[in-house]
């Protein structure tokens, strides 16, 4: 029995993809991107808990155990998940013993491949060093395993990228006709070189020879002004499909909701946009080309079985052997692509750290480590590629060798039959000619076999961002309903409770029920970690709540449209981003036309004109990313100024104030009372200062309120606000 395999698309993804290798294993074929969903999977990968929670969920019996391998061996069913090298999951398919008491494990490992490795191996990887018990996952397939019914994939794999091509039709319909005329150029020749030879250079007759020659030459400037023209066709194509490509990359990748974030980093998704060039390289080069290079030796190999059958029975097995020896490396070629991926992928991240974090790296004097983390990763890259650099030299030696080989079997062939007087000498250098207009296309067909090869593995990577479901932004409220929404629009939480990571993991918010009013200020305060922004992230949409709902003015966020509700409001969060503009794009960040009614109002309130205005080139300056060169305030106050340019109906701050002076906090508060009248606002804070005189105070406490009433009120109580505010303002 053949046992199944995939490799793991993202460095956190073994879990998973153990999951979808048992299941397959089973008879059952899922979607990896189901099985993360399912998982609970983050940036920081995911848990052997997480993974059982989504057997169980697909149809397993699950059971999670500490033992050891002897226990292992004898008592417990195969194929389990093993936790491996204590940062990783593998498949254990099988075990099988061996002469002497010793044993060999069969291990699937969706990083590396399935392979075999010894005891001693296995408990070195499965145990660690201290310990004799290693952890594994055990399963069983439930009854309802087969019946649970499996979801349609969005996108079918090579159907969906077909449609790139079908704008620029007319354009590869004329590199066809360019390709096309060329190979018929290209058949002629070796009847004009046999004719050459036997008719004018055998019988001396000059005028024969000069008219082949000038033949030749008038068809070898016309294919090759054919073959320039067909160039530059290529390459508008190939430009405008890969605009193409990533632009739908980026439009799903932008519809997508903020959890899938959660479980990418920078370098998986910039090495995903790199993959893009392999699929636009595969579609309008290497696959038209391949095409007619297919049918140019199809021809050729015609006109040598017309030359003579056993030519062509020689010219066809060994042309067939030399692409059979190329396939079979293929395996190992898609092997080292996955590691590849990775591999790039934490560079581009570790690079990503360098640059960002240069401040803390030099804060801490930890330069030296930190290079030598990257060049510790070059290394593993740089052996990788002599790995895959030998493996293409194996590859490109066996096929160079095949395909000498078979010319200088024909060749011999051919001179013994001229000798024989049974070819002429006309038709044994056609022969030598087309044997050598046949390595170009050989060539050709087993490149488009390697480029196909790496645009599918680059395809897969790809689609596991454009089938997942967007987030639903059209709502099903018509909008009249959504203006009264506008006036009337008071917000409840009806028995929310939320987690992250799953049915088994800790609550971040449980049983909350709050309403907060039209035109009115709340303030959320709390220890960190008691819940305020995830709260505030329910409200924005960008999650849904386990249980429970939250409303405006009766409606959820859902039949709003999330993307509508964010364009209702505006929110300064804790962690705002500043975008590498100038500081007024960075205020009128909606992309329209700049309303200097509502700029000069924003800007006047958060104070900006203060250091602006000592800038060469105010607020036209344009400034690094994530605001390079600010200062914490001046980039809060940047955000604080975006919020209210905005000018929405409801405002949300997780601690817009936190990096601003006292002076300034207390003249931006004083100057934003007339700018909030009629706005529901919510304040996040840590500063009690900025939250005293908020129409309600919420007090969180590990995901649940424990007080709420005005600042007065509060202090009265003399419970946790009290205790809050006296440890901030020294009250007592």
């Amino acid at each position: 029995m053949k046992l199944p395999f995939y490799h793991q698309l993202d460095s956190f993804d073994c879990g998973p993809t153990c999951l979808k290798i048992i299941s397959e294993y089973y008879g059952r074929r899922l979607e990896l991107e189901e099985l993360r969903e399912k998982s609970f999977i983050t940036k920081e990968g995911v848990s052997l808990l997480g993974v059982s929670q989504a057997a169980e969920k697909i149809g397993f019996r699950t059971l999670i155990v500490k033992t050891d391998t002897e226990t292992l061996i004898e008592e417990c069913p195969l194929p389990a998940i093993l936790h491996w090298n204590e940062d990783h999951f593998i498949v254990l398919y099988s075990i099988k013993k061996k002469k002497g008491n010793k044993n060999e494990f069969i291990i699937a490992d969706p990083a590396h491949g399935i392979y075999r490795i010894d005891e001693r191996t296995f408990k070195n990887s499965w145990l660690g060093n201290d310990s004799t018990k290693g952890i594994c996952l055990l399963l069983e397939p439930k009854s309802n395993f087969y019946n649970i019914k499996k979801p349609d994939l969005i996108i079918r794999k090579w159907a969906g990228l077909l449609h790139y091509l079908r704008p620029f039709k007319k354009q590869i319909i004329r590199v066809a006709v360019f390709i096309s005329v060329s190979t018929l150029i290209a058949f002629t020749f070796p009847f004009i070189t046999q004719y050459l030879i036997d008719e004018g250079v055998m019988k001396k007759n000059y005028n024969i020879v000069m008219l082949l020659i000038a033949s030749q030459l008038i068809l070898f400037g016309t294919s090759s002004t054919l073959n320039v023209i067909r160039s530059r066709l290529l390459i508008n194509v190939n430009a405008k499909i890969s605009l193409h490509i990533v632009s739908d990359f980026l439009k799903k990748l932008l519809s997508l909701p903020i959890k899938f974030f959660d479980s990418k980093s920078v370098g998986d998704v910039s090495q995903r946009i790199v993959d893009h060039h392999r699929i636009e390289t595969f579609l309008t080069g290497d696959l038209i080309n391949s095409f007619f290079s297919l049918i140019h030796i199809v021809i050729l190999s015609i006109i040598l079985y017309y030359y003579g059958i056993l030519i062509g029975i020689i010219f066809t097995i060994f042309s067939l052997l030399g692409i059979f020896w190329i396939f079979l490396f293929q395996k190992k070629r898609k092997q080292l692509d996955y590691i590849r991926f990775n591999r790039s992928k934490i560079t581009q991240e570790k690079l990503h750290e360098l640059i960002y974090g240069i401040q803390e790296i030099k804060l801490y004097g930890n330069e030296e480590t930190k290079r030598w983390e990257w060049e510790y990763i070059q290394q593993k890259l740089y052996g990788l590629n002599i790995k895959s650099l030998i493996l293409e030299q194996w590859q490109q030696s066996g096929f160079i060798f095949m395909t000498h080989l078979k010319n200088i079997i024909i060749l011999y062939f051919v001179s013994l039959k001229v000798m024989e007087d049974s070819l002429s000498i006309g038709i044994m250098l056609s022969i030598s000619y087309i044997i050598g207009q046949t390595n170009a296309p050989l060539e050709q067909l087993v490149d488009f076999f390697k480029s196909g090869q790496n645009a599918n593995l680059s395809l897969e990577r790809m689609l596991e961002v454009q089938n997942k479901e967007s987030e639903n932004n059209s709502g099903e409220i018509a909008e009249n309903k959504k203006d009264i929404l506008l006036r009337n629009g008071e917000i409840k939480l009806e028995n929310v409770s939320f987690q992250y990571n799953g049915p088994k993991s800790s609550f971040v918010l449980k049983n909350f029920d709050l309403t907060i009013y039209k035109g009115k200020v709340t303030a959320i305060v709390g220890a960190s970690g008691s819940g305020k922004t995830t709260l505030l992230k329910l409200l924005l949409g960008f999650y849904a709540p386990i249980e429970g709902k939250i409303t405006i003015n009766g409606f959820t966020i859902d039949e709003l449209g999330p993307a509508w509700w964010r364009s209702q409001c505006a929110t300064v969060m804790q962690e705002g981003y500043i975008f590498y503009d100038t500081i007024e794009r960075n205020i009128a960040f909606d992309g329209k036309e700049i309303d200097y009614n509502r700029f000069n109002q924003a800007t006047e309130i958060c104070n900006l004109h203060e250091f602006v205005d000592l800038l060469p080139m105010g607020f036209k300056t344009r400034i690094g990313t994530n605001g390079m060169g600010l200062s914490g305030g001046q980039k809060q106050r940047i955000l604080i100024a975006r919020a209210i340019y905005k000018n929405p109906s409801f405002l949300f701050f997780d601690e817009a104030t936190s990096s601003l002076d006292a002076n300034n906090e207390k003249s931006i508060i004083s100057k934003m009372k007339t700018y909030l009248k009629d706005k529901t606002v919510i304040i996040i804070a840590h500063r009690l200062s900025t939250v005293k005189n908020a129409d309600q105070i919420i007090v969180l406490d590990k995901g649940k309120i424990k007080e709420s009433g005005t600042h007065n009120q509060l202090i009265k109580n003399r419970n946790i606000y009290y205790e809050l505010v006296s440890n901030q303002l020294d009250i007592i």
